[in-house]
């Protein structure tokens, strides 16, 4: 029998950086006091109305522009209904019919076989990104047999990205959302720390024999890191691959990743399809956007939104500054991907060159095999480390000018990650790790131990 051809799509819900909420004034902030940050808008009281917040407009056309989509110039917000305890209104405002942005791709790399020097780079197509609100948090009381509800949550501003079904493995789809979470972080448009439930990915996952239609698929929803998703996905894939040749049949279900267990597990299945009853929402008008030929010439430019004008302000995304890197100082394309997947690192990396004699290329191993090696160990963040770049560009002087040997130097670099204050020319001092440049004192050093061992040398020349 033919192998199975997994399929696998993601809707990623990215969390919108910005200080109030997508249609009211409240405030956005993580963990604050359940309830405290709910405006009569977020608790649907009757009478209030949205306003939409522009801040969430730009970030949502920023991002869709990183990932090379077409931005609709006229966009339109729907209601999607469904009743749960966290949403107040029995709605959800999103962007059913014509989204704002579509028809985009996002390029990522991954390594065959776990060698970091094969590369291999994929593309996946977005079918579009839109504008819609969260909703707000259930918190269920287990001792009491209650359900708490926060609103802090509610009408918090979201980007939907959804990507077409192009990825077949949970590496892929690991790294697609890496490189996602890094444009996000880039452009600013979403913090995107998934811990914070600021990046939440739900993976649509099917089999299939090659030539046949796709199978049914399951969902897996809310995965809340980059490693569980990519076991989330394999497991899913196995799992209805034995399901299908014990001659079962796959639902299509709604399943949840139980991280400890290291399984999905189902919890609603979708046979009755759930109707949202969809209507346009009649509080919005559509929203309008302009690029430079279509803006009026009297228009104020607070008022509107100029696609062109967010364009050329885009900042490098993480693809060119990788290329900028391997260009720039030589290193490996592989070395510029650790570089850049640790916040803060490639900027470490390139201040150690500016204040060094050391060829970059050489700087490259101390930074990843030592530096990050050692802060990965203690749970640290590149702004956390105890060697700041001068430091460690100190050290590396001292290895190039041949003042200390290279075990030296992982000597000296060892008392510097205890933080003490000492500069690394003061521990080479105090330690006597210095390497002797003179020759005859070098001549006088082995004068000395010929002549305190001279029954030693005798034999080792008889010998």
């Amino acid at each position: 029998l033919a192998p199975w051809v997994p399929v696998v799509g993601l809707e990623i819900h990215a969390q919108i950086s910005s200080n109030s909420k997508l249609f009211s004034g409240s405030q956005v902030q993580f963990a604050a006091p359940p309830n405290s940050l709910v405006s009569f808008f977020d608790a649907s009281l009757p009478g209030t109305l949205p306003v939409l917040n522009r801040r969430c407009v730009e970030a949502a056309v920023m991002t869709g522009l990183a990932l090379n989509c077409s931005i609709n110039k006229k966009s339109l917000f729907d209601r999607k209904h469904y009743f749960y305890a966290d949403l107040p209104a029995g709605y959800q405002i999103t962007q059913q019919r014509v989204p704002i942005a579509v028809n985009g791709s996002l390029s990522y790399s991954l390594c065959i076989d776990n060698k970091m020097s094969q590369m291999v780079t994929k593309t996946v197509r977005i079918k579009q990104i839109q504008l819609e609100q969260d909703s707000g948090k259930s918190l269920h009381d287990d001792t009491r047999s209650q359900t708490l509800v926060d609103l802090n949550r509610a009408g918090v501003g979201l980007m939907e990205v959804v990507m077409e079904p192009d990825m077949c493995c949970g590496e892929e789809a690991a790294a697609a959302v890496r490189e996602l979470q890094l444009i996000l972080q880039t452009l600013g448009s979403s913090q995107a720390v998934m811990a914070e439930g600021q990046l939440r990915v739900d993976a649509n996952v099917s089999v299939h024999h090659p030539g046949e239609p796709y199978g049914v698929r399951t969902e897996v929803k809310n995965i809340n890191s980059i490693r569980f998703l990519a076991k989330a996905v394999d497991y899913e894939i196995q799992r209805q691959i034995e399901e299908l040749e014990n001659g079962g049949t796959i639902l299509n279900e709604t399943r949840a990743f139980d991280s400890k267990l290291g399984c999905t597990v189902p919890m609603r299945d979708k046979e009755g399809k759930q109707d949202y009853r969809f209507m346009p929402e009649p509080n919005l008008p559509p929203l309008i956007l302009y690029d430079a030929k279509s803006l009026p010439a009297n228009m104020n430019h607070q008022q509107v939104i100029n696609i062109d004008w967010i364009h050329e302000r885009l900042p490098d995304l993480p693809s060119v500054k990788r290329e900028k890197l391997v260009e720039q100082y030589g290193i490996l394309p592989e070395h510029s991907f650790a570089l850049l997947n640790e916040d803060g690192l490639a900027e470490f990396y390139e201040n150690v060159v500016k204040q060094t004699r050391m060829k970059p290329k050489r700087v490259i191993g101390w930074v990843l095999n030592d530096l990050l090696s050692y802060l990965k160990q203690h749970s640290l963040t590149v702004k956390e480390s105890p060697v700041s770049s001068a430091l460690l560009a100190d050290l590396l002087n001292l290895l190039e000018k041949k003042e200390i040997s290279s075990t030296a130097a992982k000597q000296v670099l060892a008392e510097l990650w205890k933080g003490e204050g000492k500069t690394p020319l003061e521990i080479v001092k105090e330690q006597k790790l210095q390497l002797l440049q003179d020759e005859k004192e070098l001549e006088q050093i082995c004068q000395a131990v010929i002549d305190r061992q001279e029954n030693e040398v005798i034999m080792m020349v008889l010998g």
